[in-house]
């Protein structure tokens, strides 16, 4: 399922920008859905494999809502939207977890798939009746074309691959915690049971449901670049608690849990805040190549993880996430916030925006959307400013008459114009 996610980030979250995306969202649910009924019938593993593979390659459609939140919320307020989907996101991936490893104490393993084809049938309604239509953002660009400016826009942009490479670090550290936290609490001294071990996931809530404030009061306040270290530093913390203090006290683990979810989801937060401004029109393309990145981080976290416990145990895989989160830090440190080039810090240490109406503190943009309301808007205005003065001349064309008489007209319009602005 992890290579079919993969190939679905990587090839159909592109196509987001070339769609409209009622239609497509709403296509890729009821499909990944349909196919899931597969799952829940089928006793054949390799029809069971293959059919995961493919809905895993269709289940992006929260990768493909994020852009969309790019796209309709104002820049300076981006972050708090963003954190409000990302939280809803992650705290599916916790629940769905807990859930699913309480319900087979008591259940089969296809319960638990029946339930999960319930939920998508019932979001798949639910899109279908209440998710707007809004208009393709490239409408005429071609496939391939799409997928290669991705790669341009890794050479093009330095602030892109910064966070690429942030993401992929401080998601190693993430996945390798939750994946071996199960070898900690079930050996010495802990010997938990498998629902209690499961029930540890809900830890991780309380870090997620205080994103969206800290992005409300802080990350849309300052430059994304101060939350990112903000949360690294916080991951840091964390992960040295739990490293240390995990073999002989609970307390560790769990502040590491808390610590480490809310530290990775504020960086993940910021560092979107700032590339979705790189290019408004392309914002599909730009979260395709953060979140490959962030994908093969958290890869490599599961797998490392796996190894250097087996190896030399919870301080070890411990001690390499440490590793990981400070070579995180050292690509942030860098390059300063105002520095256009690869490396460096000019432009100064500042951490307040200079634009605070813009996402990352120097880029004046407007939301796509946003752009057409404006334009409607001016239209409107004008036209409502021609109809007051043909009503004053007694109901006549504003356009029609004299030269004298049209120039005239003109100037009462462009006066009013000027007085409503």
């Amino acid at each position: 399922m992890q290579a079919g996610y993969a190939a679905g980030l990587l090839f159909l979250c592109p196509l987001g920008d070339l769609l409209p995306r009622r239609p497509f969202v709403c296509g890729l649910v009821f499909f990944t859905a349909t196919m899931w009924l597969g799952l829940c019938i089928t006793s054949n593993l390799g029809v069971f494999t293959a059919i995961s593979f493919i809905t895993a390659v269709t289940t992006v459609t929260p990768q493909l809502m994020l852009p969309l939140v790019g796209d309709l919320a104002p820049p300076n307020r981006r972050a708090a939207a963003l954190s409000i989907v990302v939280s809803g996101l992650m705290l599916g991936v916790l629940v769905a977890r807990v859930l699913s490893g309480t319900m087979t104490n008591f259940v089969t393993w296809r319960a638990v798939y029946w339930m999960a084809l319930g939920l998508q049938y019932t979001i798949f309604i639910l899109l279908w009746l209440f998710m707007p239509d809004y208009p393709a953002t490239n409408p005429g660009m071609n496939y391939f074309r799409i997928l290669f400016d991705i790669v341009k826009m890794l050479f093009k942009h330095p602030v892109l691959v910064q966070a690429c490479l942030a993401g992929l670090l401080c998601s190693a550290p993430f996945t390798s915690f939750w994946t071996t936290l199960t070898f900690l609490l079930a050996g010495e001294p802990y010997h938990y049971s498998s629902l209690t071990i499961g029930l540890f996931g809900l830890i991780g809530i309380a870090g997620m449901l205080g994103s969206p404030i800290y992005a409300r009061l802080v990350t849309d306040k300052f430059v994304p670049h101060f939350s990112v270290l903000f949360g690294l530093s916080c991951s840091m913390i964390g992960v040295c608690l739990g490293t240390y203090i995990g073999p002989f006290s609970v307390a560790g683990p769990v502040m590491q849990a808390l610590l480490v979810d809310f530290g990775n989801q504020t960086a993940q937060i910021a560092n979107r805040s700032s590339i979705y401004s790189i290019e408004p029109k392309r914002r599909n393309g730009v979260n395709t190549a953060f979140m490959v990145a962030t994908f093969c981080g958290q890869l490599i976290g599961t797998a490392a993880g796996n190894h250097i416990y087996a190896a030399a145990g919870w301080i070890g895989s411990g001690s390499a996430s440490v590793g990981f989160i400070g070579a995180a830090i050292l690509v942030i440190v860098v390059r300063g916030p105002w520095e256009e080039g690869w490396v460096g810090w000019r432009g100064g240490w500042s951490m307040r925006k200079k634009n605070p109406n813009s996402a990352d503190g120097k880029t004046s943009e407007q939301t796509h959307f946003h752009e057409g309301r404006v334009r409607d808007e001016e239209m409107g205005a004008e036209e409502k400013v021609l109809e007051e003065v043909a009503a004053e001349e007694g109901n006549e064309s504003p356009l029609g008459g004299d030269e004298k008489e049209g120039s005239c007209r003109s100037s009462k319009v462009e006066m009013r114009s000027v007085k409503k602005i």
